[in-house]
């Protein structure tokens, strides 16, 4: 009898476990690869400059639902949430591809609402958009966007360069995109169970936007360039500030200490988040898709950090056998576990 061929379900690995495992007999064969898979973007050297790439998928069902999101809306932060990347390394982005896989639901209308939101983007973020492929698919829509950008030599900054004793900085509030998510969803429901309802957004335009239409911190690297500052370490918070803290940690063989007080978070955030009974700092912590920017700095560049608009110090850079704790408001301290966004 034949023996039963091993299956190793990809949910037992994780999407970084299960990158880690498919590519870890990929050699870099080329000396202009300067930095390979395992950061937000890849580094080559292309002569004067580093040319940064980043390539994201969207997948309907899986990162967005058309019942609440309008395709505009999706094609401007299918951009966003690319060009981010390119700015995690410190770099500007400057070209985009784009490509879809549409069902034949979507009529040419539909696409070119898509395609609108995308022309607002490169605007917005001037980036070109230069190729891409658009083929069928036996349902709903996906898209993938990889990201071209540059940066100067030896101003790129990468996630695995955090040392002990960095700062921690954040470069603004946190959670209301996962409290607008929750908003939508529950009007979602509302609508299926009673159509005849219409939704109730309320006064929570902030929280819906920030899901909806997010912003690339693209005045972060601006900022940076002015005040002659090149972070340690940085990282941009798409699935959310505690498993962003932990790629920075593992992959730098560090720990972190993080104030409570120094996670910003939204007024109309905390509210909601209390209507909800939601622990606010929780929705901060694992809520996913604000886009900020997490970097950490040297001490002796604080100077430069703390009249920065809108940039809070957090926490700081500790050995790895501390771990990665909070330390509360009410004084207790406590370990962080991600628990944001899983793709598998």
């Amino acid at each position: 009898m034949a023996e039963k061929e091993k299956r190793t379900d990809v949910n037992d690995l994780g999407e970084f476990g299960l990158i880690d495992h498919l590519t870890k007999s990929f050699p870099l064969l080329n000396e202009s690869t300067v930095k390979g898979i395992g950061d937000d973007a890849a580094i080559i050297d292309s002569g004067k400059m580093l040319t940064v790439v980043s390539t994201d998928m969207l997948i309907e069902g899986i990162h967005f639902d058309l019942m609440y999101t309008p395709l505009k809306h999706l094609g401007y932060k299918a951009v966003v949430v690319n060009v981010s990347d390119i700015y995690a390394m410190n770099a500007t982005p400057k070209q985009i591809t784009v490509s879809i896989a549409i069902s034949n639901r979507f009529s040419v209308e539909a696409l070119e609402e898509l395609y609108s939101g995308i022309a607002l983007a490169c605007d917005k973020y001037g980036v070109d958009l230069i190729g891409g492929d658009t083929t069928s698919s036996p349902k709903g829509l996906s898209m993938s966007i990889t990201a071209i950008g540059e940066v100067a030599k030896g101003k790129q900054v990468y996630r695995n360069t955090a040392k002990v004793g960095d700062l921690l900085c954040i470069s603004g509030d946190l959670g209301a995109a996962y409290l607008g998510l929750q908003i939508l969803e529950r009007e979602k429901q509302i609508y299926l169970s009673t159509p005849d309802v219409k939704p109730d957004l309320g006064d929570q335009n902030y929280l819906v936007g920030r899901l909806l239409k997010p912003e690339a911190r693209k005045d972060m690297i601006v900022q940076f360039d002015q005040a002659k500052l090149i972070p340690t370490s940085m990282i941009d918070i798409s699935d959310g500030l505690a498993s962003e803290l932990y790629h920075i940690c593992s992959q730098s063989g560090v720990g972190a200490f993080v104030e409570e007080s120094g996670v910003p978070i939204h007024p109309d955030t905390e509210k909601q988040a209390i209507d909800f009974k939601f622990d606010p700092i929780t929705c901060a912590l694992s809520g996913g898709e604000d886009y900020e920017l997490l970097f950490s700095i040297h001490p002796d560049d604080v100077d430069k950090v703390k009249y920065m608009p809108g940039v809070y110090i957090m926490g700081e850079i500790v050995p790895k056998k501390d771990g990665i704790k909070l330390h509360t408001k009410g004084g207790n301290i406590h370990e962080i576990t991600a628990q944001g966004w899983k793709h598998f």
